[in-house]
Parts: C-alpha cells; structure tokens; sequence
C-alpha cells in the first residue's frame, strides 16, 4: 500500500504545487525558474512526470488564486469572533 499525494496551494504572492509518495518528494513546481524539479534520490527507479506537468501546475495556480479570490469576497462580511 502507498500514499500518494498531490499538494496545491497559493496565497497572493506564492504558490506551490507538489507530488509526494510515501512521504518523499517525487516533483514540484519551482515557480520561480519556471520548470519541474524531480528531487529523486539515485538510488531509486526515476520517475519521470510527463511533459506539461509543470504547465499544468501554473494553470492550477490561476484556478487557486481565482479561488482564493472569490473566497474573500464571499467571506468578506463575516464577523470575527473573539
């Protein structure tokens, strides 16, 4: 049995998006270089994302952020309780 994750967040200035198995980080988004980053250790069987994986990573950060924004505007008159 394995656990596979996938990990996508952002806020107003950052973002992530990350593929975790068992624990250990298989791939993630480095948005500021632009390209996926495979942090495999050698001593594994690489595994390879497809092409447009990091694509599709920028893509889902628009959709979170659109989120996040209709969120706000939702929540805006919620009251904060002490």
């Amino acid at each position: 049995l394995h656990v596979d994750r996938q990990v996508i967040g952002c806020s107003d200035h950052d973002g992530e998006q990350a593929y975790n198995l068992d624990g250990e980080e298989m791939w993630f988004a480095d948005f500021i270089k632009r390209e996926g980053v495979e942090p495999q250790p050698p001593f594994i069987d690489h595994i390879t994302y497809v092409d447009g994986t990091y694509q599709g990573a920028e893509a889902n950060q628009h959709v979170c952020k659109s989120n996040l924004d209709v969120s706000r505007r939702a929540m805006k008159d919620f009251k904060i309780e002490d």
